[in-house]
C-alpha cells in the first residue's frame, strides 16, 4: 500500500510525492535551488494510474461480491479461516470502491471532490487495506493452529469460533485505530494552484516525525507482521502436510506456496520503495534523476500491491474444490434464474439448491479441519 494515493511534499524543500501531478518541484543544493521538472512522471501518472486502478476495481468486485454471495446463500462459516475470508473479502470491496476517486485524481491532477469526502476515502481507504493485511496474518494462524496442532485444537478453535463476531470486530477496530492519522491529517487545500487531498500538518508540529510515524505503522501493520505471521505458520504448514501422504495434501502445499509467493511478490517490490521513501526523509542531497525513478517506480509497485485484492478470492476461495463447486452452482442459478424470466416452465437448478447446500455442508463437517482455500 502506497502511503497515500496521492501523496504530500515532506516539508517546504523536500520533494516527495513521486507521482506528484505537479509539474516541478524545486529543493536546495550546494549550487542552489534547482528546479526538479516531473512533468514526464505526470503523464505516465496520468495514463497509466487510471487504467490499473480501473481494472483492478473491477476485477476486484466481481472477485470479492462472488466470495460474498457465497458465503450468503450456499456456504455456511464452519471455521475461523471462513470468517476471516467473509470479512477479507468486505475488506477488499470497501477498498477498491475508493480506487475511482484516486483515478480520477490522477487523471485531473487535482482532488475534485469535497473535504468530507476527502476524509472519507483517505480513511476507507486506509482501514480497509490494513483491516486485509491483518486478516491475512489471523487466516495464516488459524490454519496453523487447524494442520499443525489438529489433534489438540478442536476444543480451543470451536471456542475461538463461538466468539467469531468478537475477534473480527477487534480487529476492525485496531484497522480503525492504525489509520487514525489518516483521518486527523488529510484534508482538501490548495497547493500550487491546484486542490489536492493530502496531509496537512500544523506549523507548531514536526512534519517530517509524523510522516515517518505514518510510515512505521504502515509497514509494522501492512507488511512485517502479516509477513511474519505468514512465514511462520506455513513453513510449520507445509513441514505438517510433507509428512502427510495424502494427495490432497499434496495438493494443499501447492497453494500454500502460492499464497505465500504472491504475498511477496505483491508486497516486497512497494514496501521496499516505501523504506527508501523513509530513508530519504529530511535528505539534501537527493537528484532530480532519483526523484523522476522513485517517481515511475512508485506508479507502479502501488499498482502491484492494490493487485493483491483481487487475487485474494483466486488464491483463498476458488483455488479450492469445495468453491468451485458453489461457484459453477451460483452460474447455473444465474443462468436458471435468466432462463426463467424467458420462459416460464424452465426447469430450474435452484430447487435442488437446498439438497445441494445439504450435502456440500455434511461433506465439510466429516472434515472441519480442512480448509475451503486449500482442499
Amino acid at each position: 500500500m502506497g502511503e497515500e494515493p496521492v501523496n504530500s511534499t515532506d516539508s517546504d524543500y523536500l520533494i516527495s510525492d513521486y507521482s506528484e501531478p505537479g509539474s516541478a518541484m524545486s529543493y536546495p543544493s550546494e549550487e542552489g535551488v534547482l528546479l526538479c521538472s516531473l512533468q514526464e512522471v505526470r503523464q505516465f501518472s496520468r495514463i497509466f494510474v487510471p487504467i490499473a486502478y480501473s481494472l483492478i476495481c473491477i476485477f476486484g468486485l466481481l472477485g470479492n461480491i462472488l466470495v460474498v454471495t457465497t458465503f450468503a446463500f450456499y456456504k455456511k462459516a464452519k471455521s475461523m479461516t471462513d470468517v476471516y475470508l467473509l470479512n477479507m473479502a468486505i475488506a477488499d470491496i470497501l477498498f477498491v470502491l475508493t480506487l475511482p476517486f484516486w483515478a480520477v485524481t490522477h487523471a485531473t491532477g487535482k482532488w475534485t471532490f469535497s473535504n468530507a469526502v476527502c476524509k472519507l476515502m483517505k480513511g476507507i481507504y486506509a482501514i480497509n487495506f490494513n483491516c486485509g493485511m491483518l486478516l491475512l496474518a489471523c487466516i495464516s494462524m488459524d490454519r496453523y493452529i487447524a494442520i499443525v496442532q489438529a489433534t489438540k485444537s478442536f476444543w480451543f478453535r470451536s471456542r475461538i469460533l463461538a466468539h467469531n463476531r468478537i475477534i473480527c470486530l477487534a480487529v476492525w477496530v485496531l484497522s480503525l485505530i492504525i489509520s487514525g492519522p489518516t483521518f486527523a491529517f488529510n484534508q482538501k487545500y490548495n497547493m500550487q494552484g491546484r486542490d489536492v487531498c493530502e496531509p496537512r500538518y500544523d506549523p507548531k508540529l514536526d512534519p517530517i516525525m509524523w510522516k515517518l510515524l505514518g510510515l512505521g505503522l504502515q509497514l509494522l501493520f501492512g507488511f512485517f507482521i502479516p509477513l511474519v505471521f505468514m512465514v511462520f505458520c506455513y513453513m510449520f504448514i507445509v513441514k505438517t502436510l510433507v509428512q502427510a501422504q495424502n494427495s490432497k495434501r499434496h495438493r494443499a502445499i501447492r497453494v500454500v506456496i502460492a499464497v505465500v509467493l504472491v504475498f511477496l511478490a505483491c508486497q516486497i517490490p512497494h514496501n521496499i520503495v516505501l523504506l527508501v521513501t523513509a530513508a530519504n526523509l529530511g535528505r539534501m542531497n537527493r537528484t532530480c534523476s532519483n526523484e523522476k525513478l522513485m517517481g515511475y517506480t512508485k506508479n507502479v509497485t502501488e499498482v502491484l500491491a492494490f493487485l493483491h485484492c483481487c487475487l485474494n478470492p483466486v488464491l483463498y476461495a476458488f483455488i479450492g474444490q469445495r468453491f468451485r463447486s458453489y461457484f459453477l452452482k451460483i452460474m447455473k442459478d444465474m443462468w436458471c434464474v435468466r432462463r426463467k424470466h424467458k420462459a416460464l416452465g424452465f426447469p430450474c437448478a435452484r430447487v435442488n439448491s437446498e439438497a445441494f447446500v445439504s450435502r456440500q455442508t455434511s461433506e465439510i463437517m466429516d472434515n472441519d479441519n480442512a480448509s475451503s482455500f486449500t482442499m
